[in-house]
């Protein structure tokens, strides 16, 4: 599975429909070929909740390590990404919906007072444990939504509405109690242009003093903090991006491994065979034979 953003790192994946904008799924972090879902953002709020092992989530400038049980709200709009620990998998529940479901229209009081108060804030995250009693209630309730997908009924859409607005009703009356420190708006804008700015050039020769200049950083203090947000050097995550890139290219198999590896970034084919088999575990071509395999046995 490929998550598809555009160059701001907005998702392009449809969040339901404009007449139901809810997305219900259970998915695992193994989905991802790279066992990580890269940082991106949507108009949409996300409830998670972890159902099987677990999984390393960031919002912002945020970590959590969420284990089976525990859950996370992501507010619309925040950068988040989501990561394997380890060599363990994660099964998960993520329900994620647009505002505009709770808040009716414009102006009215629901949307003023308890929608816009909670999107419009400047707390991006809520992390979610079945410790709390309240917070255990979303967790389950989470659960029941799923569940309901597995057997429609003819008042689903109400259904999922009603359980979503008693979510919604216990964040908003544990808001400010619970939520962590707001983050920092100016910081996480710089990453969002960083972050456009390698996934737009990421097929280009990129050098620091690039990076540096978009953001108006010297490049010392650009490396510490794009390292300080993301826990790895912008060259690495660079790195993770382009092998990520070019695993679609290699699945179609309509390009060479060294023109994949020019038109990801690597001037040197035996280079980016060494990055791909550190970061894949097997070499670009025995990635391409394997996905070849799987395909005509499907």
């Amino acid at each position: 599975m490929e998550l598809r953003v555009n160059k701001e790192k907005r998702e392009l994946k449809s969040h339901g429909t404009y007449e139901f904008p809810v997305n219900i799924s259970r998915k695992r972090i193994s989905s991802y070929e790279t066992g990580s879902f890269p940082w991106h953002w949507h108009n949409e709020v996300e409830l998670t909740l972890v159902l099987s092992g677990e999984i390393d989530y960031r919002v912002n400038d945020s970590n959590y390590r969420l284990r089976e049980g525990e859950g996370l709200f992501c507010n619309a709009n925040a950068l988040h990404a989501g990561s394997r620990v380890g060599d363990s998998d994660c099964d998960y529940l993520s329900v994620s919906f647009h505002p505009r479901l709770l808040g009716g229209y414009e102006g009215c009081v629901i949307r003023r007072k308890f929608v816009d108060t909670i999107v419009n804030g400047e707390h991006p995250s809520m992390p979610l444990s079945p410790e709390e009693e309240w917070q255990k209630e979303i967790l389950e309730t989470l659960s029941r939504i799923y569940r309901l997908t597995q057997d429609r009924s003819e008042i689903f859409e109400l259904e999922v509405q009603r359980l979503l607005l008693g979510i919604w009703g216990e964040l908003f009356s544990h808001w400010e109690e619970q939520s962590p420190a707001p983050s920092d708006p100016e910081k996480i804008e710089r990453l969002r242009v960083i972050l456009a700015y390698l996934h737009q050039h990421y097929g280009e020769k990129i050098t620091l003093e690039d990076v540096a200049k978009e953001v108006g950083l010297c490049k010392s203090e650009c490396c510490r903090f794009f390292r300080r947000q993301m826990r790895q050097s912008l060259f690495d995550y660079l790195l993770d991006y382009r092998i990520g890139r070019s695993l679609p290219l290699l699945r179609e198999g309509k390009a060479t491994v060294a023109e994949v590896a020019s038109l990801v970034g690597f001037s040197n084919p035996a280079y980016f065979s060494k990055v791909f088999r550190g970061r894949m575990k097997r070499s670009p071509r025995e990635y391409r034979l394997a996905k070849g395999e799987e395909q005509k046995s499907a």
